[in-house]
């Protein structure tokens, strides 16, 4: 199972035009941070968890030439915008690309993206198969994967485990039940958007909290603000096997 971390950024924090704070003057790679969003390669399958604004964009920094579905984990425009450049698999490929998702982030995409949906064909328009997926565990083919519901304010979100891996975005609050679910997890990775308390998302300090009692043998920290410092500077207050997760960072499990 191979794991490719495509953004870790949030368009909570972050200025409409770059500023003079410490991230956004920052030559270190690791302070550049498109919107969330990782890709996973499983039993010959090919993810992409969210598809955000950067999405064409970090298909083309990662090279990957290749997407069988698609996982949403909510319908906020970060992690759903780039909907419309789904549409080079569908020409390359000839084939529709399966999106599963909630019926709520259905609802949205189908009012947001009307020409994708309606009726009548449109030669030019993105071919995607919406596939509405509850609070239970799912089979893409072969792959197993098991829906983490976390609340987002009073949004509900899904994170997903798929064997030994769990990535969580977007959590405000996570229940004991759901918490059980992600028990056992090798790698971990979790938002933290800043310091600061924040009304929907987890802080820094809550987001430490979830993995003491997770667990993991790694975890990783994402959905970060620029309101929460310097890669470098934030490392230095990490546990020793939490690190800040980056744009680009890959691994294997």
């Amino acid at each position: 199972m191979k794991i490719q971390v495509l953004g870790t950024g949030t368009s909570q924090g972050i200025p409409v035009i770059a500023c003079d704070c410490p991230v956004c003057t920052s030559n270190d790679p690791k302070d550049t941070r498109l919107r969330c969003s990782i890709y996973i390669e499983v039993d010959n399958l090919k993810l992409v968890v969210d598809i955000g604004p950067d999405f064409r964009m970090q298909m083309l920094n990662a090279d990957i030439k290749d997407i069988d579905a698609i996982l949403m984990t909510h319908e906020h425009n970060d992690h759903s915008a780039g909907l419309d450049d789904v549409r080079p698999f569908n020409f390359k490929y000839k084939k529709d690309i399966p999106l599963y998702s909630s019926l709520a982030v259905q609802e949205d995409l189908r009012q947001r993206f009307q020409y994708v949906f309606k009726t009548s064909d449109y030669p030019g328009a993105p071919r995607i198969n919406l596939k509405a997926i509850e609070n239970v565990p799912f089979k893409i083919e072969k792959t197993q994967i098991h829906p983490i519901l976390v609340q987002h304010g009073s949004m509900p979100v899904f994170g997903f485990r798929i064997n030994q891996f769990t990535y969580i975005t977007d959590a405000k609050e996570i229940k004991e039940e759901e918490l059980a679910k992600v028990k056992g997890s090798q790698v971990l990775i979790l938002n933290a958007l800043q310091k600061k308390e924040h009304f929907s998302h987890l802080n820094l300090s809550e987001a430490l909290q979830i993995i003491e009692k997770i667990n993991p043998e790694k975890a990783y920290l994402t959905h970060v603000s620029h309101l929460m410092g310097k890669s470098q500077d934030i490392s230095k207050e990490l546990p020793p096997h939490v690190e800040l997760c980056y744009d680009g960072l890959a691994f294997e499990l």
